[in-house]
């Protein structure tokens, strides 16, 4: 079940589907987010979505699925182009990156309910740069 929840996300993602996403997560999802607090719930995950579809477009390529039980992991390059400055990061004007990133998600009753992301904020600042 985790590995069809995983390619579901990551297929949405790339269509830059949201709502497709969405429909992925548990309603109560842990989102951890890489330089960032955790957040809970749909609605929460869905702002953080709307914020980054308005500082970045982004593709995951080359993504490669790891799953046993309720846990999986994918590895994959994020490729994107910086559209909007986020906070305190250099200034954006379309710059484009690709970076190696992960992602680990853990299944609750038949939803993601944990999604945790990592990926070095160093290696993209610099590619922004």
């Amino acid at each position: 079940m985790v590995d069809q929840l995983m390619r579901d996300y990551v297929d949405a993602f790339n269509r830059h589907d949201a709502e497709g996403m969405l429909a992925t997560l548990h309603d109560e999802v842990l989102h951890e987010v890489n330089e960032s607090d955790a957040q809970i719930g749909v609605d929460a995950f869905r702002a953080f979505k709307a914020h980054m579809d308005e500082c970045y477009r982004e593709q995951l390529k080359e993504v490669v699925y790891f799953a046993t039980g309720d846990r999986g992991a994918i590895e994959f390059i994020c490729e994107g182009e910086y559209l909007k400055q986020d906070g305190g990061l250099p200034e954006a004007h379309g710059q484009k990156y690709a970076i190696r990133a992960a992602a680990f998600f853990e299944v609750r009753d038949g939803k993601l309910g944990r999604v945790t992301s990592f990926y070095n904020l160093r290696d993209w600042i610099e590619a922004v740069s």
